[in-house]
């Protein structure tokens, strides 16, 4: 008698957990595999450029304050979406991005395509009291945004481990880091980084 039989298999937690792993690993694989040496998922789109030391400095407040949980960087390829937001949003956009944001929680708008829709003054203005510009917003405020230095000691360290991931950052763009980063403020890093969103596909 086989040892995979039915009854086996179902009177045995240990057995029936170990198959199942087996089982999603392989779809797993299957799945997750191809896209390695699909072009498309890891070739840039035309016209990316890597973030700059203050957009990395404000990509580094995002995931920070925990924008991600309100806001995705996604958008479906969805007649709806697509209105709303504009183009769907295609993996070439993010090969600099570790880890990338694209998610899926909307209690806020998504932001992939929000680089350029405003004024950077208008990003200010809404990141220190939301309800000044949209008044039904649930979003709270960040003040403190504003008062606070941006963090140029680290940005050049940063750059360097992206280059390692596959940014193409040059030796002189991470040694001119500091010096680009010094004398701004989180809010200013942080509005940077919102307007380069999706600013590479039109």
């Amino acid at each position: 008698m086989s040892m995979f039989n039915h009854e086996k298999i179902e009177t045995s937690n240990v057995l029936l957990i170990v198959l199942i792993l087996l089982v999603v690993a392989i779809g797993g694989l299957v799945e997750i595999v191809p896209l390695f040496y699909q072009r498309s998922t890891t070739e840039p789109v035309a016209g990316l450029k890597p973030y700059t030391a203050l957009q990395v400095v404000g990509r580094d407040i995002y995931i920070r304050e925990g924008c991600y949980n309100c806001h995705s960087q996604m958008i479906r390829p969805f007649r709806a979406e697509t209105l709303r937001y504009g183009h769907y949003s295609v993996a070439g956009e993010f090969v600099y991005d570790h880890p990338f944001q694209w998610g899926s929680k909307r209690t806020g708008p998504d932001l992939a395509r929000v680089g350029g829709r405003y004024s950077d003054e208008w990003h200010k203005i809404h990141l220190i009291n939301p309800r000044d510009l949209v008044p039904e917003s649930n979003m709270p405020a960040y003040p403190w945004l504003a008062r606070n230095p941006a963090d140029a000691g680290s940005v050049a360290a940063h750059m360097t481990t992206l280059r390692k991931l596959g940014a193409p950052y040059s030796d002189e763009e991470i040694k001119k880091a500091k010096d680009e980063v010094a004398g701004k403020t989180e809010m200013d890093a942080l509005v940077a980084y919102l307007q380069v969103l999706g600013t590479s596909v039109k």
